[in-house]
């Protein structure tokens, strides 16, 4: 009997044993059902992630019930973004403390502490629409989640490029700032970036059955609209009244402005600074200032929290805000602009903004702008160097002259300029200095960011043409990996360079940082003596003569995502709402 007890024990001991060697072999295998569900969900998710292996460790977390829902890993991958965010935050200001005595880094860092302070910003849109919405309408607010989520890196970017790499000890900072913090901000965003750029494909593969068509390819042209004073559709209602108004002969006149500024004291200001300090707390209606014609010798800095501003003049001739900030009198980049906007919606109109510092100020900025669905209308931007600063989100230009020398047009951001005048200057050339009108810093593929030139006038200064064929001028050139430019529908100029487009001088002998091949140029139903390109660069980045079908991305309606979509109207029709004069398509 024992002998029996004892064979049984043996064999329940040895069936529970096959029993657990199973279970052990189908965990290991992935066979069990609902590991096996969420290992495909995640090969799902990552299927467009570039790095596969950090997409895989970031949405891991996502188990359970909320392994079958897409939703989960979209607010994974932001919430990841997130805490790198507020990492980077934290180390600046660790850093700030460590080596605040040195006035060139705590430059620097101060302006990482505001930019990661940004980022947080857009990454809360970003998990606001997650969290409110379902998937459906996370879906249709892909262009927004994809522009939030393309800011959080730029600022990134904003960052690194404040410290002077010239400096031993600034670069060291930055060194240990991007190892130990900035570096994984990127990686961890660009998961979510990837992850929100493919999500039509991803939930395809739900087995969801809305109807879903990719965003970036919502409207062609046949489906573009405007209204009847050819506005686009992402400004408000009152705007457009507003600005409808402003179309009008004599339409100073039926403006009644919140504010007025005039410097000979016959305004209820002073200065345009005096003026925005005046802005309601609260306030999300159009709030108009009218900055009477003066020279006005002020930095301006229009706060975040100023939405939707119209700041109007008495034309570019008259209204001037001036100033002449710039690197060799030891100030950054983003500190040297003149005039700064980080408010949504800010429209300016009739008016200059300059930066009188000449070539010889090498970087200094007269207008920069972060701020999302803004528009400039009838303005002068005038510098050398680094004139318009297009730091991040949607930025439209229309009627506008922008003169510069070298990258003179730059930033990370979706920037589209219209009908307008670019002008290149004559700078200094003691050193073979070139001229470049588009320097583009995108760094990761699937960025909505980039700059596109259309029905634009591209001419040389006066004082430039003498020396028009000696003095090289190229359309632009690739400042990061995926710098993405496109010039359409322009006059170009015979004084532009018969290639087109160029490299960084100082990358020339270093092969592995060009980016020539990982680049987007490309050109479209150009005119003029510049436009043949017979003979532009041979890159494969360079896409040549784009078809009316690949060009019809880069319209307003598209890259700036600017046109009617069937998310809510006051997500939407931005640009018809601030009440501009501008077209979605083509201007042919």
């Amino acid at each position: 009997m024992k002998g029996k007890v004892i064979i049984s024990v043996v064999s329940l001991i040895l069936v529970v044993g096959v029993i657990i060697g199973v279970v052990v072999d189908i965990r290991k295998n992935g066979e069990d059902p609902k590991v096996q569900t969420q290992q495909r969900n995640l090969r799902i998710m990552c299927q467009n992630a570039q790095d596969q292996k950090l997409c895989h460790d970031t949405l891991s977390s996502v188990r359970g019930a909320d392994a079958a829902d897409p939703k989960a890993y979209i607010a994974a991958a932001v919430k990841a973004a997130t805490d790198n965010v507020i990492k980077a935050f934290n180390m600046s200001e660790r850093l700030t403390t460590e080596y605040g005595k040195k006035n060139g880094a705590k430059m620097a860092l101060d302006d990482c502490k505001d930019l990661m302070q940004f980022a947080l910003d857009s990454l809360d849109l970003s998990n606001n629409c997650v969290r409110d919405n379902n998937i459906e309408a996370v879906h249709d607010q892909t262009a927004d989640m994809r522009n939030w989520l393309s800011a959080v890196i730029s600022y990134k970017q904003g960052c690194m490029e404040g410290f002077d790499d010239a400096n031993d000890g600034e670069k060291k900072i930055k060194e240990q700032f991007h190892v130990q913090s900035l570096y994984s901000v990127q990686k961890v965003t660009a998961v979510a970036l990837d992850i929100v750029t493919g999500l039509s494909d991803i939930l395809q593969q739900f087995n969801l059955n809305f109807d879903i068509k990719p965003p970036s390819r919502r409207l062609l042209n046949s489906e573009v609209t405007v209204d009847d004073q050819g506005y686009p559709s992402w400004i408000s209602s009152s705007g457009r009244k507003l600005l409808a108004k402003m179309q009008r002969k004599g339409w100073r006149a039926n403006i009644r402005p919140n504010a007025v500024v005039a410097n000979d004291g016959s305004g209820q200001f002073k200065t345009i600074q005096a003026a925005l300090a005046s802005y309601p707390k609260g306030n999300k209606d159009r709030y108009v200032i009218y900055v009477k014609a003066g020279v006005y010798d002020e930095y301006i800095t229009v706060p975040k929290e100023a939405v939707n501003i119209l700041m109007y003049g008495d034309g570019p001739a008259k209204t001037i805000v001036t100033g002449r900030k710039n690197q060799m009198a030891g100030t950054n980049t983003q500190n040297t602009a003149t005039f700064s906007n980080t408010a949504m919606g800010f429209i300016g109109k009739a008016m200059t903004f300059e930066n009188t510092a000449g070539p010889a100020g090498m970087q200094a900025v007269a207008f920069r702008n972060i701020g999302d669905m803004s528009a400039l209308v009838g303005c002068h931007i005038v510098g050398y160097q680094d004139t318009l600063y297009v730091q991040t989100n949607r930025q439209f230009y229309r009627n506008c002259v922008i003169s510069g020398t070298i990258d003179f047009i730059f930033g990370t951001s979706a920037t589209l300029i219209q009908s307008s005048t670019i002008i290149v200057r004559k700078g200094n050339y003691d050193h073979n200095e070139y001229n470049v009108i588009v320097a583009d810093g995108s760094p990761l593929v699937n960025m909505n960011t980039g700059i596109v030139i259309q029905d634009c006038n591209i001419i040389p200064e006066a004082a430039l043409v003498p020396e028009k064929f000696t003095v090289r001028s190229y359309l632009g050139r690739p400042w990061q990996n995926e710098s993405k430019a496109v010039i359409m529908e322009s006059t170009i100029g015979d004084f532009i360079h018969q290639d087109g487009w160029t490299t960084w001088p100082e990358e020339q002998n270093k092969p592995e940082k060009h980016h020539e091949n990982t680049c987007y140029f490309a050109e479209y139903a150009n005119t003029g003596p510049g436009a043949n390109v017979a003979r532009r660069v041979k890159w494969k980045g360079y896409k040549g003569v784009i078809s009316r079908s690949e060009a019809t991305k880069y319209t307003a309606s598209i890259w700036l995502d600017a046109g009617p979509k069937t998310a809510p109207k006051s997500a939407v029709e931005w640009l018809h709402d601030l009440h501009v004069p501008h077209y979605l398509g083509f201007k042919a």
